[in-house]
Parts: C-alpha cells; structure tokens; sequence
C-alpha cells in the first residue's frame, strides 16, 4: 500500500512577490537561521555558537558580515525552548524573543512572504535567540527529542471553517499526542483563535488527552490574553467569528 502524504494543514504558501529587501534576507540571512529537519534535531547545537551565523542580527548590513553570535550557547543560560508554529508575520515571535532572552525560539511558517517579514524583524531587532523552518510544522516536531521544549504557542491558526475541511485543522488527536512527547513535564501549549467553533474543537481534542490539563478557572482565563502577548497584524484584521479565545494547556 502506498503512503499517502499527510493532509496540508495550511493555505498558500507565497502570494505577491517579495520586495528586494526581503528577497535578499531570505537568501542571505534564512540560511544561518534555518532549522535542518532531514536529521533529527539537536536543540543545544541549534543554538550554538558553532554554527556559521556570521552577520546575523545587529542591524545586518547584506554586503557585510561583522556581526558575530555570542561567544557561548544560548541553551547555557538556563532559559527553555518554545517553539511558534504559525508565526505569520513574526511579530509576536520576535517581540517575545526580545522580551526574553534568556528563552530560545524556534519559529515555523509556511507563508514565504511571512518568513521574510520575520526575517525583517530579526535583522532590525539584532536577536540572536530565534531560529527558522519554513515549512510543515509536523517536520520539525518529528524531528525533536523527547521533552525538548517548554513552551508552544499556537495562536490563530488556519480555522478551516467548512466542515469538510475540517480533516484539515492543525490541532488533531494525533498532533496533540505529538506536542505531547516533546514537551517537558509542566511544558505549556498556548492556543489562540477567533473562530468559535475552533475553540470548541480544539478544547474538546486537549480536554480527551491523557497528557494535558486546561489551566482555566475564570472565564476571564480564556478571554483576555496571558501576560506578555503580543498582539499580531491578523489580530488585528478581526477576521474571525468571535471575539479572541486564549487556551493553555499544561503537560502533565
């Protein structure tokens, strides 16, 4: 029998073409940043020093490459890992990885045009702590260890509104079973969507896993951000059927 691929769990992935700007980021600055998911990853030396990153951050000149990573691995100063899946336009991923430092961030996004927007935000912002996948953010997670991470924000995903299309949604039994073996006991998953019925969907699928708890104890919990959001350019839109929905789950 032959294998089926799985089923794409986003839309387009490129709509007008890039600017020169952000066609040149993407090809001189994603490189030092890309994520390798044809080997499983090792999280530590994803943020190592050692890896080629000449010329990253610090208000990045494309034609120079004076501006060195720190001389230590992000990983030795105590901080975690969390990794964005859906990053959109990477306001919200490089605004938490200038908030803290002391954290390492993983980013993936399939939308080649928000990668390049991310990639704007690294540069002028000069963090060091965010590396990239532009792609399936299954690919990455098969590829991470056993509790690798401490944190995954999800927020405003695909909804996939029609209900055949609903095979189609991230948040599956069989992804949450995988969000599951990469996180770290006590790890959180942070979920963010404006369309109702996603919300019920994806309460439902985290609430029927052995491995998560809904941390929730006030309605208050879900309709008002947790501390520190940053607020995104789809965010803003209001495109969806409902006012925000703020999920955490915590790994048991």
């Amino acid at each position: 029998m032959t294998d089926h691929p799985p089923l794409r769990t986003y839309g387009r992935i490129k709509a007008r073409s890039l600017k020169p700007r952000q066609a040149g980021l993407v090809e001189a600055l994603l490189p030092h940043l890309a994520v390798d998911v044809s080997a499983p990853i090792d999280v530590e030396a994803l943020f190592s020093p050692s890896l080629r990153r000449e010329g990253v951050g610090g208000g990045m000149n494309l034609d120079a490459s004076s501006i060195t990573p720190p001389p230590y691995p992000l990983l030795s100063r105590g901080g975690g890992v969390v990794l964005e899946i859906g990053f959109g336009g990477g306001e919200h991923l490089v605004g938490q990885a200038t908030a803290h430092p002391e954290l390492c961030f993983i980013g993936v996004e399939p939308f080649l045009n928000g990668v390049a927007s991310c990639l704007r935000h690294i540069e002028e912002s000069g963090v060091q702590n965010v590396r990239l996948h532009q792609g399936d953010a299954r690919d990455v997670l098969a590829r991470l260890p056993d509790g690798s991470l401490d944190r995954v924000d999800i927020l405003f995903p695909d909804p996939w509104p029609k209900k055949r299309h609903w095979k189609r949604r991230l948040i599956q039994p069989e992804f949450v079973a995988e969000l599951a073996r990469v996180l770290k006991a006590g790890g959180e998953v942070r979920f963010a969507t404006d369309w109702a019925h996603y919300a019920a969907w994806t309460l439902e699928v985290f609430t029927h896993s052995p491995h998560f708890i809904w941390t929730a104890e006030r309605a208050a919990d879900w309709r008002q951000p947790w501390p520190g959001h940053v607020t995104t350019r789809y965010e803003q839109k209001h495109l969806g059927d409902c006012a925000p929905v703020w999920l955490r789950f915590v790994r048991l």
